[in-house]
């Protein structure tokens, strides 16, 4: 593994609105945060940073991501949270996080819809599904 290590998400809840400073960055599309929902940290007094890894529409990889994450704040040292829709994308950005010097970056398993279930809907985990906050942009 090349990045500090698979969380769930409500341990990554847990950790982005507790004592200790940390990061959540959402690293889905534009279209995703329009269309799907956001996560949801108002009422913890934080924020959420939204840095697409690949860019909409084209999917192609965002090579400014990195200085995307400087730029929304992450600092060296700040534990690093990322979300995407099921866990995949995030992987690839706690990747990317960590070679730069950031982190120690997460990647949170599930993502903010998690897989599908036999019906082809995404209602068996994730953020939406754990019930953590989130709303629509």
């Amino acid at each position: 593994m090349t990045y500090a290590g698979d969380v769930t998400p409500p341990e990554a809840y847990a950790a982005v609105t507790g004592p200790d400073p940390a990061l959540l960055v959402d690293v889905r599309t534009s279209a995703e945060w329009t269309f799907v929902g956001v996560p949801d940290l108002s009422g913890t007094g934080r924020q959420v940073a939204f840095v697409e890894w690949s860019r909409f529409p084209g999917g192609v990889v965002n090579d400014t991501f990195v200085d995307d994450l400087r730029a929304a704040g992450l600092e060296p040292g700040t534990p690093v949270y990322f979300l995407c829709r099921s866990g995949v994308r995030s992987v690839a950005a706690a990747e990317a996080a960590t070679a730069a010097g950031l982190g120690p970056a997460y990647n949170i398993t599930e993502g903010f819809e998690g897989p599908v279930d036999p019906a082809g809907h995404r209602s068996v985990s994730g953020w939406k599904v754990d019930g953590l906050p989130w709303r629509q942009q």
